[in-house]
């Protein structure tokens, strides 16, 4: 595992606003699936910690790592595979993918949100630091179903070894449009969110391609 996940040069990739361009690209004119998506995978969450809500403490840590943390997960890769051309014009069922290989994301998502929420516990600076480490994590256990939950964390680690930073900076060049987004009563967060995590995709495509190209010319 240690030779598929390494870490490479964070100066071979692209500007962030690169990133997202590409990203803007790609929903340009296609927005109506990503935003169906976004508001299905929001009224679901919060309907399931609401009602689960109402049994206090274990009732809100069942809805998170039962049922949101699975499904954030499948979240994340239908937009990876939209990034990718696939099931652009089917989104909106499909985060619920998770619930049909349940043990898997459970698994990996439920260790994945307990090593963070641990981290959080001890200070919160490092709970953020992890949380960008772990961030690949959903990406790695779709494209690597052979690896453990613990394996996929551990590769997510390597391959954001030195490239946190620059991940954090992109989440951050979103924060003038999450505040346009409050002017809107939180509706715009159904643009934002596609966005964001198309941007995310494709931040994870370029460390993936540039991962092999390092890869393939060490075996020169």
């Amino acid at each position: 595992m240690e030779e598929t996940f390494r870490q490479f040069d964070n100066a071979m990739m692209p500007e962030n606003r690169d990133i997202r361009a590409a990203a803007l690209g790609e929903l340009r004119g296609n927005w109506t699936q990503p935003v169906l998506a976004t508001l299905v995978y929001v009224i679901v969450v919060t309907a399931a910690t609401s009602l689960l809500g109402l049994i206090p403490v274990a009732g809100n840590l069942a809805a998170s790592l039962l049922i949101a943390a699975p499904l954030d997960f499948g979240f994340t890769i239908v937009f990876l595979n939209y990034m990718r051309g696939i099931d652009r014009d089917d989104m909106v069922g499909k985060p619920f993918m998770c619930f049909q290989k349940y043990g898997r994301f459970l698994g990996v998502s439920v260790l994945y949100t307990v090593y963070i929420m641990l981290w959080t516990l001890l200070f919160i600076i490092p709970g953020i630091i992890k949380s960008y480490a772990y961030a690949m994590t959903p990406y790695i256990m779709h494209e690597n179903p052979q690896l453990s939950a613990d394996d996929c964390i551990e590769a997510s680690k390597k391959m954001m070894d030195g490239n946190k930073g620059k991940l954090f900076l992109l989440d951050l060049s979103f924060i003038g449009w999450a505040l346009l987004c409050i002017l809107t009563l939180g509706i715009g967060l159904l643009w934002l969110i596609p966005y964001m995590e198309c941007s995310r995709a494709k931040f994870y495509e370029e460390l993936k391609a540039r991962q092999i190209n390092q890869s393939n010319q060490s075996n020169w």
